[in-house]
């Protein structure tokens, strides 16, 4: 088999002839599989973006641009919160959730695009369990909130409703994540409604503005970022799904966070009365140095503010009452209306700019020999979910409790911080705490009681353990007819299954 001459008309044209190097190597599937991936490249495309790679490198490697005195925090008649706002408030936009979702007008959008591989495993991060009693993984804990959630709202309008739950997946991800929900049924949501698509690929660059082959037949390839939703949405023709089955509003979230509340109904219902098109989930940062973006306005715009783009001196700034001024941390859980989504797609997803990822990328070198480097050596470009606050016209932030909303599993256990370990202790600290709100007390193994210790830090694994099923208590809701007045010996798991069983008696 030839290359054939437009191909490499547009490579000579890219100035990225070095990706057919091997060519008189490879056999012809390898030939094939590696043509079926460069006419997928535009020539003109392929220069631009391996071009804008380099320059934005070079940009990086330079002292990044502070933006102190162009920044003001979220104004507070835009800002709600779990924790501050008056109680009847919070009522009454849950209430406004649950009566949208009753109507079939909220859907659920996981991105579920990358690779994982600070937390080094080969398979997607959903499919990982943090060592629950259950083993449950991330996709059938999600997905049991949702079941559990239309049943809520379901009982509450006397209704059935669905939650469509739609997966971003990448090309990394896309076939063993649908492999993994068939073999488990699509843990007992409709297939109908479980609506998965990939994003974009880009070519890996070198820092000398190359393309970087992976392997002689293959160009190293990476996931658009979680910004690529926005093409995804339209490549993809999810958008007209959406409208067709009624959605109005969407509630957009990262695979790894095990604590997310997905279409909360309190989130979905402030947004909703604030007539938000685009609004961001938030928590308090931990500490005024903690790595984390943060939600405010640059010259009247809202954005995420990297923690580099600022100094020292700005983020410890306070207000009056001794709170951090830039406060609003980051988590990557949005709310959208499908007609801000539509203009994104639409028109505005070019004006998106791309963010640079310096990574370890395994290539051939010159003579073809695999490496795998110790070392940076690649640049991947990425758009942001975030990126597309510049354009709403009505933002709103909400602020949650990280305790009870954001624990998010990126490293392996070789570090301290969002690790497998710290996912399973905040999932079962706070469903210790939810048992004890509901009355229950636990005993250990002896038989003795155990001290609640509900009120102090949260250090190490909780002193009982206890695993809730979400499809018993979405969040905490409905548990003193399972717990009120019961000994609980350690460890305890209350299922389906439990419950169940007990009716029958």
């Amino acid at each position: 088999m030839e290359c054939e001459p437009e191909i490499r008309r547009r490579l000579q044209e890219a100035g990225q002839e070095q990706l057919l190097r091997f060519w008189d190597e490879l056999g012809p599937g390898e030939r094939g599989s590696l043509l079926g991936e460069l006419k997928l490249l535009d020539g003109r495309e392929l220069r631009e973006h391996c071009r804008r790679a380099q320059d934005a490198y070079v940009r990086e490697s330079s002292s990044p641009q502070r933006l102190d005195d162009r920044m003001r925090p979220v104004p507070p008649e835009f800002l709600g919160s779990a924790m501050k706002s008056p109680p009847e408030e919070l009522t009454t936009w849950e209430e406004e959730g649950y009566h949208q979702i009753s109507q079939n007008k909220v859907a659920v959008l996981l991105l579920a695009g990358g690779q994982g591989t600070r937390l080094g495993v080969t398979y997607p991060k959903g499919m990982y369990h943090v060592g629950l009693p259950s083993g449950k993984t991330l996709y059938q804990i999600q997905a049991e909130r949702i079941l559990r959630l239309q049943q809520l709202a379901g009982e509450k309008y006397s209704t059935r409703c669905t939650v469509p739950w739609y997966i971003m997946t990448s090309e990394f991800t896309l076939n063993p994540t649908q492999k993994f929900f068939e073999e488990h049924n699509f843990f007992g949501i409709g297939r109908a409604d479980v609506i998965m698509f990939e994003q974009r690929m880009l070519p890996a660059v070198g820092f000398d503005g190359k393309a970087i082959l992976e392997r002689k037949g293959k160009v190293a390839m990476a996931p658009d970022g979680n910004g690529g939703l926005y093409k995804a949405l339209a490549d993809n023709h999810i958008l007209e799904d959406m409208e067709a089955r009624g959605i109005s509003y969407i509630h957009v979230y990262c695979v790894d966070n095990i604590l997310v509340k997905m279409a909360d109904p309190v989130f979905v219902g402030f947004c909703v009365s604030k007539g938000a098109d685009c609004g961001a989930k938030v928590v308090e940062k931990s500490y005024p140095s903690e790595p984390v973006g943060v939600v405010c306005q640059v010259d009247g715009i809202y954005q995420v503010v990297e923690y580099s783009e600022i100094s020292p001196d700005t983020a410890e700034r306070r207000n009056d009452d001794g709170s951090l001024t830039y406060n609003a941390g980051n988590i990557c859980n949005h709310f959208f209306s499908l007609d801000f989504l539509k203009s994104v797609a639409g028109t505005l997803e070019p004006g998106l700019g791309y963010h640079v990822a310096i990574k370890k990328v395994p290539h051939v070198d010159e003579e073809g020999n695999l490496v795998k480097p110790v070392r940076p050596n690649g640049i991947k470009m990425e758009k942001f979910v975030f990126d597309v606050f510049q354009f709403t016209k009505n933002f709103v932030a909400f602020e949650v409790a990280r305790e009870e909303e954001f624990s998010p599993l990126k490293n392996a256990d070789t570090v301290d911080k969002d690790t497998p370990t710290t996912a399973r202790r905040s999932l079962l600290w706070q469903h210790y705490r939810w048992a004890l709100k509901a009355g229950a007390t636990f005993t250990d193994a002896n038989g003795c009681a155990i001290v609640d210790v509900s009120g102090f830090p949260e250090v190490g694994d909780p002193p009982a353990v206890c695993e809730i099923s979400p499809l018993i208590s979405y969040f905490g809701e409905g548990l003193d007819e399972h717990l009120n007045k019961k000994d609980i010996s350690s460890p305890f798991m209350l299922e389906i299954q439990r419950v169940l069983e007990e009716m029958k008696i």
